[in-house]
């Protein structure tokens, strides 16, 4: 079978009878071109089949209208409908996406990655990996000055970066206060990985409430998961053996929360009166859990969108001359959604005992 060769836009011109000049202004949709002679190209290029090549417009443009996304953590929440907020930015205004997974945040080549990205010609990056442990070293010195624009998702800020994240700290002050709002007064948490930036935030916010209505936040009542049901279950089982009068539960996303729920429902108790639980997140099926789980809602797919925004924003700023670039970081804000696993005003109900 013959190979069908690609259409070039020196077929296109000799076809029209005018110059390859001509078929670019008409490509590029240049007013400096007479009204049927324009027809008579775009029928001429319907007719051929032509289709310009993305490469040569980067070559000639400098700018090839493709983000770069570094993103790591698909299976979980977070990250995923970030994602999908990235990608239907991307598409609106008319970019294209190149994905690169990070299946080891912690210990990937950086440099090498970027490097890749820069050679494919991307006009910007959005580092979407969250920060942890010691993984944004990579930043120190020279690779603070890179090509192109870049944003990062999720992180703590640093003075010449440009952050878009939640505020992860307000998140945990709203499950906490709204706790207390409702009477309970032992308040214990399930963290997550406590080398997430995250998790120490979400931690940061349920200390900072519970000490402004001068209560205990002793390290008794905090636990570490791993974001996971399962340490949920953990989790909760550790809390009552070491915090025994504990009456509420701040579980730091809701798979979490979905393992209190369950390990609770098995001992014997009933919500919210013997404890009452807040998760964060608000996936859609935390409406279903029984009872139905108060949670913290992230905007995460606007996150995704905003960061699409403000990279784009960059990228343009980038290519006027004399235009004024802010590097300013934008944190969103959460927004607490309650339901019935909180809804309890605070009574003399005794405290839970680990039962089977």
């Amino acid at each position: 079978m013959a190979t069908r060769r690609r259409i070039t836009i020196t077929q296109v011109a000799h076809a029209a009878g005018v110059s390859t000049q001509t078929v670019s202004r008409v490509i590029n949709d240049r007013p400096d071109v007479a009204p049927d002679t324009r027809l008579r190209v775009q029928r001429v290029i319907s007719q051929l089949g032509y289709r310009p090549s993305a490469i040569a417009r980067t070559l000639i443009h400098q700018r090839s209208h493709t983000l770069g996304v570094v993103a790591t953590g698909l299976d979980y929440y977070g990250p995923s409908h970030t994602l999908v907020g990235i990608e239907k930015q991307t598409r609106a205004l008319g970019y294209s996406l190149l994905l690169d997974l990070l299946h080891h945040p912690e210990t990937e080549d950086v440099e090498r990655i970027i490097n890749r990205l820069l050679s494919l010609h991307v006009d910007g990056i959005i580092w979407a990996v969250p920060e942890i442990g010691n993984n944004r070293a990579w930043l120190q010195g020279k690779n603070l000055h890179l090509l192109v624009p870049i944003i990062f998702l999720s992180m703590e800020p640093r003075p010449g970066l440009v952050v878009v994240s939640i505020d992860n700290r307000r998140g945990g002050r709203l499950a906490t206060e709204h706790l207390i709002a409702h009477g309970y007064r032992h308040i214990g948490i399930i963290t997550g990985p406590l080398d997430w930036w995250e998790s120490r935030q979400r931690r940061l916010g349920w200390r900072e409430a519970l000490e402004a209505a001068g209560l205990p936040a002793a390290e008794n009542q905090v636990v570490e998961g791993n974001w996971s049901a399962a340490s949920g279950e953990q989790g909760i089982r550790r809390l009552l053996a070491q915090f025994p009068q504990m009456d509420a539960i701040f579980a730091s996303n809701d798979q979490m929360a979905l393992g209190v729920l369950q390990t609770i429902h098995n001992i014997r108790s009933r919500f919210p009166e013997d404890l009452g639980v807040v998760g964060f997140d608000n996936i859609p099926e935390s409406a279903y859990f029984w009872p139905a789980l108060t949670t913290v809602e992230q905007p995460l797919i606007k996150l995704g969108c905003i960061a699409v925004e403000k990279l784009s924003q960059m990228i343009d700023a980038d290519f006027q001359l004399g235009a004024e670039i802010h590097h300013d970081s934008v944190y969103l804000q959460p927004e607490l959604v309650v339901r019935d696993s909180s809804l309890f005003h605070w009574s003399k109900a005794s405290p839970i005992s680990m039962k089977t």
